[in-house]
């Protein structure tokens, strides 16, 4: 039971950090640099299309320019694959 209660825990706050995003209460640069330990298991592609403007089309686009599997987590986001993240959502 405990660990149905923090899989629901984690799906809830994974949840609210996307619409955090979509609102632009939460920077996807600040979450790129540093993820918070509960979506350190999110898939790139789902963070991505959070992001006003990013949809499927888009973020396939950025994920293929910078050389990053569509399965990715973010937590297992190498420093190169960060930083041409950053990069991106900076300019």
């Amino acid at each position: 039971m405990q660990a149905l209660r923090r899989a629901n825990e984690i799906r809830t706050l994974r949840a609210q950090l996307k619409r955090d995003l979509a609102a632009g209460r939460v920077l996807i640069a600040d979450v790129l640099i540093g993820p918070p330990a509960y979506a350190a298991g999110l898939r790139v592609s789902v963070l991505l299309r959070a992001v006003p403007r990013y949809g499927q089309a888009r973020v396939s686009r950025l994920l293929a320019n910078t050389r990053i599997s569509d399965s990715k987590r973010l937590g297992a986001l190498t420093e190169r694959q960060r930083a041409e993240l950053l990069d991106h959502f900076q300019r």
